[in-house]
């Protein structure tokens, strides 16, 4: 329990002076951070350790230079014996303390690197007792200790205003008020971490294995993303070696999406994470062309993999029927042609990706020529072997075999004729889905003059990787995986070869057409077939009013998914049917009333209104930005990009447009769920039409 005001007065004092003792020794660690890494430039080391050293020591200063300011902790742990801390036993920053006591923080903090911390990183392994202790099961806790700091505090030591103690030793257990107060408090701004409100659920996926594959199934509120990211930091805390040498990727549906999270990693210590888009990864040329619905549905089907890796192979001719003479000074060694066949043949049979097949080929030509010229003359040397390789007859016939090829080559050739199309989709795609995929008829050239689809790109990178592994990353961490198509998934787990996965998303908020119905059929695509599914189903953020309500949309959606529930009663909904000539003005008074509460104000509408909204927001004096101005206090935002994003009060308008705007057959239901369930404190439903559920 709080103590009474003296010892709380007297317990703020003594934290207050640790915060302040805190960031002064925070300022030396950023201080001597640059200092290393200006000695680290005259080490006395071999040229490639002086390199890594130099890139390690940079990375460690950037990093502390560029944490956003904020306080340096936000929770304590007070030990019931002092080996129960286990590997940070004596490690307590104030010795004259009469218990063990650690502080956490987002990051380390000491004195000195062999000096007792004076704020433990969250991510240590100590640390996890704050989030998975209970008054059944203390694991050595005593009292965990939750710090309420001011709204938007920027570290300031005055901004400690509050404490709360559980003394789990004694098995008392308590609902915290501050955790309630964060989670709930208004946010206006890109996404923050929740180092601070880590729930025991989302600690266990936070922590799992490097080498595990994890597929999160979150329901509207229930912090999946906040998870993944925290994820992503946790690993660069624990494997910083393996996660760094093979590189992490945070995979986000769209631009927006990634401007709202941009901040997380940095708040929690982690710089020079790429973050990105599947369309950024994969662009090779910009798109300039569109598909219809149909093209682009077959286009991103998982048999059409199989069609181009059919084209691909078409090239390789296994029946050349000439014999080879490799010249060798005024010598010619002969190969005959059923021992090229059969190497041919060999390679092919082994399906190594295809210029490596090719590489092959010759490698196995040469080495058959050696063989023979060893017998007659002895050892040959290198430079032999070399000018052997580069003979002009064994690059024509590889040329002539095994030719080297583009990816663009291999799609143009495939998607602009169709004798090659019909030939390489025999039994896969039917007439009209070949019909579908052909490009128009149009003046012969080459690929150059090609217009490339957003389709296009995905098959161009999926005869990219036919022919060379992609270079892959350590962890890959992919958000609303729901909406990846097949060859999307097959983009990914190229990316993925030798690394692991978080999957993220929610089935009920699929919206391509392509969009999942099963996660097993997600997993499978990503080449992480048995990978567990985990679902999150207790909303911290989005309140039971909304949640309500989407649940009731929820049956509608053809999607196996657990109801959603939420801990929140605070929240507020409310129906606003208005004249269908009145939806406009309804809106604004919306608006006007939700800007007399705290916190963002989103309306989302079906796209084609959104222009007409802005104005009419603008002529009523209130000024509206578009959803990539994160700071704004007002947003008007299309329902096709709201996905991922949050706002204290939403005004979503007219859901039977929204619905209707995804076309016959679309997932118009799934889009009107998403948007329902971005509101986090108030939701206002302005319809002029019946609702669509």
């Amino acid at each position: 329990m709080t103590p009474p005001d003296s010892a709380l007065r007297h317990a703020l004092a003594r934290e207050r002076a640790h915060h302040e003792h805190c960031r002064a020794v925070l300022a030396a660690m950023v201080d001597g951070a640059r200092e290393h890494v200006v000695t680290g430039e005259d080490v006395s080391a071999s040229g490639a350790d002086a390199e890594v050293l130099g890139r390690r020591l940079r990375g460690r200063a950037r990093a502390l230079r560029e944490l956003p300011p904020g306080p340096l902790f936000f929770g304590r742990l007070d030990f019931a014996e002092t080996d129960t801390v286990g590997e940070h036993a004596g490690q307590h920053p104030r010795p004259e303390a009469a218990e063990p006591a650690l502080h956490l923080g987002r990051l380390r903090i000491s004195e000195d690197p062999a000096a007792p911390p004076l704020v433990v990183d969250w991510r240590a392994p100590v640390a996890r007792a704050f989030y998975q202790a209970t008054a059944g099961d203390p694991r050595g806790v005593a009292v965990r200790r939750r710090f309420g700091w001011a709204p938007g505090s920027r570290g300031d030591s005055a901004d400690l205003t509050g404490l709360e103690d559980e003394h789990l030793g004694r098995g008392e257990s308590r609902t915290s008020d501050i955790v309630a107060r964060e989670i709930e408090r208004p946010r206006v701004g890109p996404m923050r971490d929740i180092a601070a409100t880590i729930q025991p659920e989302q600690d266990d996926l936070v922590r799992a294995g490097l080498t595990a594959t994890v597929c999160v199934q979150g329901a509207p509120g229930t912090g999946k993303t906040a998870v993944g990211l925290h994820r992503a930091a946790y690993l660069l805390y624990t494997h910083p070696q393996r996660i760094r040498s093979g590189g992490l990727l945070i995979l986000g549906p769209n631009p927006t999406f990634l401007s709202y999270i941009a901040e997380v990693l940095p708040a929690l210590g982690e710089t020079g994470v790429r973050q990105s888009t599947l369309a950024r990864e994969i662009v090779r040329h910009p798109v300039t062309g569109t598909d219809d619905e149909r093209a682009a549905a077959v286009k991103h089907d998982a048999r059409t993999a199989e069609v181009l890796r059919r084209a691909l192979y078409a090239r390789v001719r296994v029946d050349a029927a000439d014999s080879l003479a490799v010249p060798d000074g005024s010598y010619r060694w002969r190969v005959p042609a059923e021992e090229l066949a059969r190497i041919v043949a060999d390679v092919r049979d082994e399906e190594p990706p295809y210029t490596v097949g090719r590489e092959r080929v010759r490698a196995r030509i040469v080495r058959y020529v050696r063989d023979r010229a060893e017998r007659r003359g002895g050892p040959r040397t290198a430079a032999w072997v070399r000018r052997i390789e580069r003979a002009r007859p064994v690059g024509a016939y590889l040329d002539s075999v095994w030719p080297g090829v583009r990816p663009e080559e291999v799609v143009a050739g495939l998607l602009g004729d169709p004798d090659v199309l019909a030939r390489a989709a025999d039994g896969l795609l039917d007439d009209d889905e070949q019909k579908a995929v052909l490009w128009p008829a149009r003046t012969p050239g080459s690929w150059r003059s090609a217009r490339w689809s957003a389709a296009d790109l995905v098959l161009l990178d999926e005869v990219a990787g036919l022919l060379e592994h992609p270079e892959g990353y350590g962890h890959i961490v992919v958000d609303e995986a729901q909406d990846l198509s097949p060859m999307e998934c097959r983009a990914i787990a190229r990316r993925a070869s030798f690394g692991s996965l978080t999957v993220l998303g929610d089935l009920a908020q699929g919206t391509t057409p392509w969009a999942a119905r099963s996660w097993r059929t997600v997993l499978g695509h990503l080449g992480r077939p048995e990978a567990a599914v985990v679902p999150l189903t207790t909303g911290f953020r989005v309140p039971q009013a909304v949640v309500g309500l989407a649940n009731r949309l929820l049956a509608r959606l053809d999607v196996e998914v657990p109801e959603a529930r939420s801990l929140r009663g605070d929240g507020e909904l409310t129906m606003r049917p208005t004249a269908p000539g009145q939806v406009t003005g309804a809106v604004v008074d919306a608006v006007r009333g939700a800007l007399t509460r705290d916190g963002s104000v989103g309306v989302i509408a079906a796209d084609a209104d959104v222009p007409r909204l802005r104005e009419a927001l603008d002529a009523a004096g209130i000024p509206a930005a578009g959803p990539e101005e994160l700071g704004a206090r007002v947003a008007v935002v299309p329902a096709s990009v709201v996905k991922g994003l949050e706002y204290d009060h939403v005004v979503a308008v007219e859901p039977a447009a929204i619905a209707e705007a995804e076309g016959p057959g679309g997932r118009g239901l799934h889009r009107l769920y998403v948007v329902l369930t971005r509101a986090v404190s108030r939701l206002d439903v302005v319809h002029g039409r019946p609702l669509p559920f």
